[in-house]
């Protein structure tokens, strides 16, 4: 009895969500946006798509100057709950590869402090997967940050923006969408 052939489209759709290549890092040190990138689409002819976000410490935080920034995070359990996160990424859109690099310590004015590097066949999942992580990484990540001014330090609540930037990317947040 012949057995059916398997859809070529529906079988590489399958391998290419299990087998995503995918880097989260934390560390210290400044990182290389473009050879991050790079080495997603080292080798690939199918990439058309390659959106990179790289977050920069600003030197001004409530209009006032400041000196620098410090991250703080959980070790062990930030690395997990990033992964996590990359995973929902790699199971919402088709992507064929995904870097997320936080940095922590201090950083000053000028440094880059975070890259999110998606890759994809189209540009409307590579964008949309790179939103939807760095809005995770702005609210939920387990990542504290102190600003260092010259009358002090202090640590950085989260902002009522970032939260509803998050939201949209919820089962709440898509019905009030589509509503609108």
């Amino acid at each position: 009895m012949p057995v059916a052939p398997i859809s070529t489209k529906l079988e590489l759709h399958y391998i290419s969500r299990m087998t995503v290549p995918s880097t989260v890092r934390l560390q210290r040190e400044p990182f290389d946006a473009a050879a991050e990138a790079a080495k997603l689409t080292r080798g690939r002819t199918d990439a058309g798509a390659v959106v990179s976000f790289t977050g920069v410490c600003r030197g001004a935080e409530a209009g006032e100057p400041i000196a620098a920034l410090t991250l703080e995070h959980y070790p062990g359990m930030a690395e997990a709950e990033i992964e996590r996160h990359v995973a929902e990424a790699t199971e919402r859109w088709p992507l064929f590869g995904v870097t997320v690099i936080h940095r922590y310590g201090r950083i000053v004015p000028g440094e880059d402090i975070v890259l999110v590097v998606t890759v994809s066949s189209h540009r409307q999942a590579a964008f949309a997967a790179a939103e939807f992580l760095m809005d995770y990484l702005k609210t939920r990540a387990p990542f504290w940050k102190q600003v260092e001014k010259a009358d002090g330090t202090t640590w950085v609540d989260a902002k009522a923006t970032d939260d509803a930037a998050a939201e949209r990317w919820t089962a709440t947040g898509r019905k009030h969408a589509a509503a609108e």
